[in-house]
């Protein structure tokens, strides 16, 4: 077996996607724990003063104790070597998310066990379902009063409309919880709380049917134990990998973030349990990972990532062959050939330069302004581009404005850069010059956003002003005449960067009316990349 097979069959990437708050960067940290990629991991708590989490870096994310980026962590694990995507939980910021799961060939979706499957979750989740990403359930907070077990699964299957099969059962919870039972090796783990932040917890393992187990757990855990054991094996779906990998049944494991309990043994099965990089689809077919040319997709662009170097990285997918520092790769949307500079790999904030990286890596490569989300980078002679990643309509807008006007030129840089990441999308009046800039969000707290980091990093003050608009359609008819559109009261004509003639209007029944009034005129939801 080749060299470049070894090293892509021992890749695995990930995203993990929850609600706010169920616990999903302590299981970060937990893996990148075990893993000895950090020593001792932080409980992260919380807003300004806590030990921050490795993968939370924006200064804005540490202030309020949100996720608000995508991370990118790397590390090697029992042989493997494995590419977290770490998404922000906050549902403002479900388009970053969105496109990190593009980037991603499985999904470990973060349940709080006290909460069930909450409004994020559900929305995230269709993303997956749309993809047909295998997802992986984690059942966080055992530790705390948690809702009856089959009703959480009960949940997920109703709201998620996945089936799911639990390999681990737990032994009750918050303080009477004392351990799980894997239904494959028929032992039981038992829990006592263990040193936090540390590998080593007490955890013993017991057989069923050793008689010891009673002193471990008492009769009546153990005879309830039996009971629904008794019943899960006759109502839960049979474990079948092929259902996993379509995304039709979630494995489902039981633990503890915080105290470590059940991470361990989560990520040794979720290790077996998935593949290797998947191929992708391109405009010329499938593209197979382990082909020998380097081919990679943009699925993020982060500006300013360093304060000192004031910076754009764009994030890229690996998707076949192997990247090798000094090669010569071709930029298909930019027909043009080019070297990739300064590629590295993250750790967080920590940045290491990389000489190779192969199919199933995420890379980091220095964007002077030229990549877009959805790019396609390619060796060899064979030039295609992968699918693109729609766009989401926004659904809040403001007009925006910088209060010194002498300011315009970092005002417009700024927003530009920030617009290119693909968090906020930027727009004009229809029929006057740059002066009126509106911007659409898909979450609210994006403008906030917008407007801390136009202050602190291109030292612009802006004030905004909110519009009425909840509804944006692109206009797909490629010669219309924006005049003679008849519209709506309410509706307002404006274009987008690339002069496309777009749509806003206050309600859908407007989007209606207009369609009645113009014949043959085509809307559309999506905005194409």
């Amino acid at each position: 077996m080749s060299d470049l097979v070894k090293e892509i069959e021992k890749r695995r990437t990930f995203a993990i996607i929850s609600h706010p708050d169920a616990g999903k960067t302590t299981l970060t940290e937990k893996f990148l724990l075990y893993g000895g990629a950090i020593n001792l991991a932080g409980s992260v708590k919380g807003k300004a003063t806590a030990r921050h989490a490795v993968s939370d870096w924006m200064e804005i994310e540490k202030e309020r104790g949100i996720s608000v980026t995508s991370s990118v962590l790397q590390f090697h694990y029992d042989g493997y070597c494995i590419n977290i995507l770490d998404t922000p939980g906050h549902q403002d910021f479900s388009e970053d998310t969105y496109r990190t799961l593009m980037a991603a060939d499985s999904a470990v979706m973060v349940i709080d066990a006290s909460k069930g499957v909450e409004a994020q979750t559900r929305k995230l989740f269709k993303v997956c379902v749309m993809r047909h990403i295998p997802i992986f359930t984690f059942i966080n907070k055992m530790d705390r009063d948690a809702n009856d077990t089959f009703e959480l699964l009960d949940d997920i299957e109703k709201e998620l409309g996945i089936a799911t099969c639990p390999i681990n059962w737990p032994i009750g919870s918050g303080k009477g919880f004392k351990g799980v039972y894997d239904r494959n090796t028929k032992r039981v783990m038992t829990f006592a709380d263990t040193l936090k932040g540390t590998k080593e917890g007490t955890e013993k393992e017991i057989a069923i049917d050793d008689p010891a187990l009673v002193d471990e757990i008492g009769e009546d855990q153990r005879q309830t134990l039996l009971d629904e054991i008794e019943l899960l094996d006759g109502a839960s779906a049979e474990f079948d990998m092929e259902l996993v990998s379509k995304g039709e049944l979630s494995p489902v494991f039981f633990g503890s973030a915080l105290t470590n309990f059940g991470v361990e043994t989560f990520l040794q099965h979720f290790l077996q349990m998935t593949s290797s990089p998947l191929p992708r689809m391109s405009d010329q077919g499938v593209i197979d990972p382990f082909s020998p040319d380097f081919s990679a997709f943009v699925f993020k662009i982060q500006a300013n990532m360093n304060k000192a170097h004031r910076d754009r990285i764009a994030f890229m997918r690996i998707c076949s062959g192997e990247f090798d520092a000094g090669m010569e790769v071709f930029h298909v949307q930019g027909n043009k050939a080019m070297k990739l500079s300064q590629p590295q790999q993250l750790m967080a904030q920590e940045r290491k330069i990389v000489d190779k990286a192969y199919a199933g890596d995420i890379i980091g490569v220095f964007d002077p302004g030229i990549f877009s989300i959805g790019d396609t980078i390619v060796s060899g002679k064979n030039r295609f581009a992968f699918e693109g990643i729609p766009t989401f309509a926004p659904e809040h807008f403001a007009r925006v404005r910088q209060v010194d006007t002498m300011k315009r030129k970092q005002f417009m840089k700024g927003i530009s850069q920030i617009a290119q990441e693909g968090a906020i999308q930027i727009f004009q009046e229809y029929n006057t010059g740059m002066e009126e800039i509106i911007v659409g969000v898909v979450g609210v707290l994006q403008f906030d956003v917008l407007k801390y980091r136009l202050n602190n990093e291109y030292n612009v003050e802006i004030r905004m002003e909110n519009l009425p608009y909840e509804h944006i359609r692109w206009i797909e008819n490629e010669d219309i005449d924006l005049d003679k559109i008849s519209g709506t009261s309410d509706m307002k004509k404006i274009k987008d960067l690339k002069g496309r003639p777009l749509l806003l209007f206050v309600n859908s029944w407007s989007v209606g009316m207009t369609l009645d009034r113009n014949e043959g005129l085509i809307l559309s939801e999506f905005g194409r990349s």
